[in-house]
């Protein structure tokens, strides 16, 4: 079934819109859920949520890409979940290690200000992210998007764990170094 076709059955308030949102992307959720949370129980209570909260969103949102909109609610349904679940005991889980990368580039900052310039920051990552060569990229997008384990990326492209250490810590100098150099 076309995308268009599942948003289509969320707007007539279907209960097939469920079902054939679970048939198309239920198992790419369930990796993002599983890349973030580990364990499979959480998971897949986190891709249910999931549906609850597509359910909830069309409408009034009609999403132009239906998997982005499912990986972006996944994503942070497992994240909160991730916190309320780790919020006693801290450790070095891919999670925790992926965003302590990052943290190394873009300055955590409460301030309002800086809240509202995250769009900002959004289209600067988008443009950085552009611009450069494909492996790098979508190594970049599975590690801190994803959030995937480094082992299980570098068997994917068929490099090693060290050769995907230095081209993630390559390519976020790189990202720091633009990010400075707009102000950041």
């Amino acid at each position: 079934m076309l995308d268009r076709d599942i948003v289509a059955l969320y707007w007539k308030r279907s209960q097939e819109a469920i079902a054939e949102t679970q048939k198309k992307y239920g198992k790419y959720c369930l990796s993002i859920a599983k890349n973030i949370l580990s364990i499979l129980e959480d998971a897949q209570e986190c891709v249910n949520d999931t549906y609850l909260a597509a359910w909830d969103a069309m409408p009034p949102h009609r999403p132009k890409i239906l998997s982005t909109f499912l990986g972006k609610l996944t994503r942070r349904i497992s994240i909160d979940r991730w916190r309320s679940l780790s919020a006693q005991k801290r450790g070095g889980d891919t999670v925790t290690l992926a965003l302590e990368e990052l943290g190394e580039c873009i300055a955590s900052d409460s301030d309002p200000q800086k809240q509202l310039e995250a769009k900002e920051l959004g289209r600067l990552l988008t443009r950085f992210l552009k611009g450069q060569e494909d492996l790098e990229r979508t190594v970049f997008v599975r590690r801190y998007y994803d959030l995937k384990p480094i082992g299980e990326i570098a068997k994917e492209f068929g490099l090693s764990e060290s050769n995907t250490k230095v081209m993630l810590y390559r390519t976020r100098q790189k990202l720091r170094d633009c990010l400075q150099k707009e102000g950041y």
